[in-house]
């Protein structure tokens, strides 16, 4: 009877305390967000989360995780039945190898997305959270005259001397022969299906040239600080600081654009949850140009460029000049030549 006693009394302490807030987000329930950790979950935490429990009483619960554990349990969730998350981050390419996990999204029947998203920013099974673009940066140093305007003048060793660096991680096997193609002069509206004969035997010109191989955004930028290359393709969250320190310059003419983006698994605990936070995700301006300036990306906001200075625009992918620019893939190519895709690159850069 004692422990009993006890029990209650314990219970209802904790009901005094502690379950009226439990209760309310109970009462809306849950979302379930996957994402990587550190100072995207907290920037996510601080400018989109807080937020959506604050105004419609809906818990979020962040799982920091990186993308192949993501995709992995999710997998497993799927034939188990216990879908793991609601709402998970995904490439493009990711959208379309994993189509038949995802649920499908009523882009125009969402209205903030309608209001508030950018151009073509929501697709059947996604949206785009970051966005940005694989640019071409250069050392002004080298270049105090002239700066590189498309891929053209990346591959043409006599107009621009010294060595290069391409990236050798995330999906070069694509970025590096597409930019290839374009410096072969190929139009952005015939870049797919991808010539690889073609890429490759201008890629063979320059090879010689390429100095490094870049394995992260933070490597980019130390080979060209320490002076051991001249120009290379950078993540456009690492070419934008290197352009603000007076030392470089890049463009976004000819980018391949990059984006991050939110889709819902199908069969998730909280579908209805997880496609509200995706509508709020993209209203407010202000948190997304608060956002975007912590995690060098922009975000799917249309009115966040034009609150940033004019003297900052040619810095944001999302500045419609800018956005224009991008070059987009044809991701359903890509995801059924990926392993071919692959092979070939490691096949050349070994060779």
């Amino acid at each position: 009877m004692e422990i009993n006693r006890r029990g209650l009394l314990a219970a209802s302490a904790l009901t005094a305390l502690g379950a009226p807030r439990l209760a309310r987000a109970q009462g809306k329930g849950e979302v379930i967000i996957a994402a990587t950790g550190g100072l995207m979950e907290r920037s996510l935490q601080e400018h989109f989360y807080r937020r959506f429990e604050q105004e419609t009483g809906i818990r979020v619960r962040s799982i920091p995780i990186e993308l192949p554990d993501q995709w992995a349990r999710a997998q497993a969730g799927a034939r188990s039945g216990n879908i793991p998350f609601d709402i998970v981050t995904a490439t493009p390419p990711d959208l379309i190898q994993h189509v038949e996990m995802l649920q499908t999204i009523d882009c125009k029947g969402m209205p903030g997305i309608v209001a508030h998203a950018l151009p073509n920013a929501c697709f059947d099974k996604g949206i785009i959270r970051t966005a940005g673009g694989m640019t071409m940066v250069w050392s002004k140093k080298a270049f105090p005259d002239k700066g590189l305007t498309s891929w053209a003048d990346f591959f043409d060793v006599q107009k621009f001397p010294g060595p290069r660096s391409l990236p050798d991680t995330g999906d070069r096997e694509w970025w590096v022969p597409l930019a290839a193609l374009m410096a072969d002069g190929v139009p952005r509206d015939k870049l797919f299906p991808m010539d690889l004969d073609r890429a490759y035997r201008k890629l063979d010109s320059i090879k010689p040239h390429v100095a490094a191989w870049w394995k992260s955004g933070d490597n980019c930028m130390q080979i060209m600080r320490g002076g051991d290359a001249v120009m290379t393709m950078a993540y456009s969250s690492r070419s934008v600081p290197l352009a603000k320190s007076g030392e470089f310059d890049f463009t976004w003419n000819q980018a391949i654009r990059d984006v991050g983006n939110w889709a819902v698994l199908k069969g998730g605990p909280n579908t209805e949850n997880a496609l509200k936070f995706l509508d709020f995700f993209v209203q407010n301006a202000k948190e997304h140009l608060a956002f975007s300036e912590k995690v060098s990306f922009d975000s799917n906001n249309r009115e966040a460029p034009a609150l940033v200075p004019e003297a900052e625009r040619r810095f944001r992918p999302s500045w419609p000049e800018n956005w224009e620019k991008l070059v987009i893939a044809d991701y359903d190519w890509i995801a059924q030549n990926r392993p071919a895709l692959r092979e070939r690159w490691v096949t050349w850069l070994t060779a």
